[in-house]
């Protein structure tokens, strides 16, 4: 899997694809991405964008951002609660919302932008703070763009992360890494990850 690969998460109802069938009108369209590459319990929060689809609708086919209050817009359907829900969650919502004004839609949501989930990067880093976390982002990854400084340890970084309760320690060395050794320790990291670079 390729260091700068980005993901995105693609669930609707019902599943479809750009062959399937034909569309009456130049809609833009989401990448041809894997699902598997976020998981498919991924919550949507504020922040986010998302990539939203009716079939053979493209008047209502749009990149919309997740209000403050968790809220997106959407013709015909004004305010829908979109915070809280898993993309697939959310297509069923819009869906059924739909049957008022569209014979048996088909809505398909993707989540482009994860800006609700960050990650964070400490020590001597060059950008320190919140990262915004995007799909498959990898330690590798958050530490090019937060940058060393020059006195930098890049054989003791570890990444801290919350799991039953616990807070467990994960090494990573840079130096390895960028040896292509130690390929493990590049691991994917989750919402709340914090990384140590003492």
């Amino acid at each position: 899997r390729s260091l700068a690969a980005a993901g995105f998460l693609l669930c609707s109802l019902p599943l479809w694809s750009q062959t399937s069938a034909p569309s009456k009108s130049a809609a833009p369209e989401p990448p041809k991405v894997s699902a598997s590459q976020v998981s498919p319990s991924y919550v949507i929060g504020p922040d986010d964008t998302l990539y939203i689809s009716v079939w053979k609708e493209p008047d209502l086919t749009n990149t919309l951002p997740v209000r403050a209050d968790g809220m997106i817009s959407m013709p015909l359907l004004n305010d829908v609660q979109a915070a809280g829900l898993t993309p697939m969650q959310l297509a069923a919502s819009i869906t059924d919302r739909l049957k008022k004004f569209v014979a048996d839609p088909h809505v398909t949501v993707v989540v482009t932008q994860m800006n609700s989930q960050r990650v964070y990067v400490t020590g001597e880093v060059l950008h320190s703070g919140a990262m915004n976390l995007t799909p498959d982002m990898t330690v590798l990854q958050a530490l090019a763009s937060a940058g060393f400084s020059q006195f930098a340890n890049t054989k003791g970084i570890y990444v801290l992360r919350s799991e039953n309760g616990q807070q467990k320690r994960y090494p990573v060395n840079y130096k390895k890494l960028i040896k292509g050794e130690a390929a493990d320790q590049n691991i994917v990291l989750k919402p709340g990850d914090t990384i140590v670079v003492p």
